[in-house]
C-alpha cells in the first residue's frame, strides 16, 4: 500500500445538502476511517485502495469514497449510469447477482449502500462482493431496518425487505465475512421517525415522490424534502450521531450500517 494518489476534491451535489444523505455519509466515513486507511490531512494524500461502489446509481457516493483510493462503480440501470458518466465517474453496467466484469480479488473495499434490500437474491450479491474482495479487504453495507417500519418509501424504492442486525449478521457470516462493526443508525431521530411512519401508514400523508422504478423519465428516487430550518436541525442531529458512531454501536434505528472483512 505504498502507492499514494491525491484525494479528489468532493463535488457537492444536491443530495449532500439533504439531512438524511448527509447524516448517512458522515456516519459511514467516520466508521470507515477507523477501519480502513483514509487520507492524511497533513499531506492531502490517501492510500491507493481499489474501491468498488456496487449499485452506485448516479455516482452520489463515489466522490466521498474517493478519500480511500480509486473508485469504480457498477450499476444495473442505464439511466443513472449516463448521469454518472456525465459527472466523470467510471461506471460499468452489470447485475451484481451475476458475475461482474472484474477478476476475483480486484478490490480492497466494496460498498453496497442501500442496495441488497432491492433484490430477492441478496445472498448472491453478498457472495459476488466476497469474490471481488482481496483477502483482508472490507465490505461496507447499509440497509433499512425493521419490517414493521415498512412504508410507501419502501414501495417507491422497490424494496423487497428490511433487515434486523441479527438477520444481516447471519447472512454475512454465512457467506464467510467476519463482522468488524454492526450498528443501527438514525438512532437519535428514531422515535420521531417511527411515529411518523406509523401515523402516515395507509393515509394520503405518505409522500408521493418521483422514482425511476415508477417513471421512465427519472434516473433515481427523489428524496423527501425538508424545510430549510428542519433540514438544518436534523443535519446537526445527524452529525452528532456520526461522532457517536465513530466509537459506539447503537441499539436501534431506522437503518443499519455494517463493516465486515474477508479473512486473509
Amino acid at each position: 500500500m505504498s502507492e499514494t494518489v491525491r484525494v479528489l476534491t468532493p463535488q457537492q451535489i444536491e443530495e449532500d445538502k439533504h439531512w438524511w444523505f448527509a447524516s448517512r455519509t458522515w456516519a459511514l466515513l467516520g466508521m470507515l476511517d477507523r477501519v480502513v486507511p483514509s487520507h492524511d490531512g497533513s499531506t492531502g494524500l490517501t492510500a491507493s485502495l481499489r474501491v468498488l461502489d456496487v449499485g452506485c446509481g448516479a455516482g452520489n457516493m463515489i466522490h466521498h469514497l474517493s478519500r480511500y483510493g480509486q473508485v469504480k462503480g457498477v450499476e444495473i440501470d442505464p439511466r443513472p449510469i449516463a448521469v454518472a458518466r456525465q459527472r466523470g465517474y467510471e461506471v460499468e453496467q452489470g447485475d451484481a447477482t451475476q458475475p461482474l466484469p472484474f477478476e476475483a480479488g480486484s478490490f480492497d473495499l466494496v460498498a453496497t449502500l442501500d442496495l441488497i434490500e432491492h433484490n430477492k437474491d441478496d445472498m448472491a450479491i453478498l457472495q459476488e462482493c466476497y469474490r471481488l474482495l482481496n483477502p483482508g479487504g472490507h465490505i461496507v453495507i447499509t440497509v433499512p431496518a425493521f419490517m414493521w417500519l415498512w412504508s410507501n418509501n419502501d414501495v417507491i424504492n422497490a424494496h423487497v425487505r428490511r433487515y434486523t442486525a441479527g438477520e444481516l449478521r447471519a447472512k454475512l457470516q454465512q457467506v464467510g465475512f467476519q463482522i468488524r462493526r454492526m450498528t443501527y443508525n438514525n438512532f437519535l431521530v428514531f422515535p420521531l421517525a417511527a411515529a411518523l411512519i406509523l401515523a402516515r401508514r395507509g393515509t394520503e400523508q405518505e409522500p408521493r415522490l418521483a422514482s425511476h422504478h415508477l417513471d421512465e423519465d427519472e434516473y433515481q428516487v427523489e428524496m423527501e424534502p425538508a424545510p430549510p430550518l428542519l433540514n438544518t436541525i436534523l443535519s446537526v442531529v445527524g452529525w452528532v450521531e456520526a461522532q457517536i458512531l465513530r466509537w459506539l454501536n447503537l441499539p436501534i434505528g431506522t437503518s443499519i450500517i455494517c463493516i465486515a472483512k474477508k479473512p486473509g
